[in-house]
């Protein structure tokens, strides 16, 4: 008796079209924005009142109308509302200070990654105040311009990062607060 010969191919090729009958995924429930008559999926939660576990899920074009018109403060007091901002913002006053830094990386606290760099290839002390590093970047660059030194190619490498550490140190100078 001879025995029919068993396929060794599969029906699954990778695609979920074409993979068997009964193996279809089946449908993801959608939340829709709770603004009345909009269809966008609802995505954003927003609370309904402050302080309340219960939210409103609306997509970003009503979140963000949402946020808009939200107060903070609904429903205390003057004096309690008074209170509450002191709060916050004695709290979070430590990242109101560091905003200007940028926290790009590792630095000494006062200052990122890059300006250490560039107060290093200036030649300064990490608590250079910008006058010194307008002193030091002017000494440096009429000691290695191109026009002083011609064909000195080791030079023109200088200049050319003494000019890049100048420009990190005088956009960062900009950021800092008054």
């Amino acid at each position: 008796m001879a025995r029919s010969p068993r396929s060794t191919r599969s029906l699954d090729w990778g695609f979920p079209r074409w993979r068997a009958y009964g193996s279809e995924r089946e449908a993801a429930t959608v939340r829709l924005c709770d603004r009345v008559g909009c269809d966008e999926p609802g995505d954003r939660p927003a609370p309904k009142a402050p302080n309340s576990r219960e939210r409103w899920y609306f997509c970003e074009r009503h979140a963000a109308e949402y946020n808009a018109g939200w107060d903070y403060f609904q429903g205390l007091s003057a004096e309690e509302a008074a209170a509450r901002e002191a709060d916050e913002r004695r709290d979070a006053g430590g990242y109101r200070q560091s905003a200007h830094h940028g926290w790009a990386g590792p630095g000494d606290g006062s200052r990122s990654r890059d300006e250490m760099r560039a107060l290093d290839t200036l030649d300064l002390e990490v608590d250079a105040d910008f006058e010194a590093v307008k002193a030091a970047w002017r000494r440096l660059a009429k000691e290695n311009h191109p026009d002083i030194r011609p064909g000195d190619a080791e030079a023109a490498v200088r200049f050319q990062a003494i000019q890049a550490a100048y420009e990190v140190l005088r956009r960062a100078e900009e950021r800092r607060p008054a």
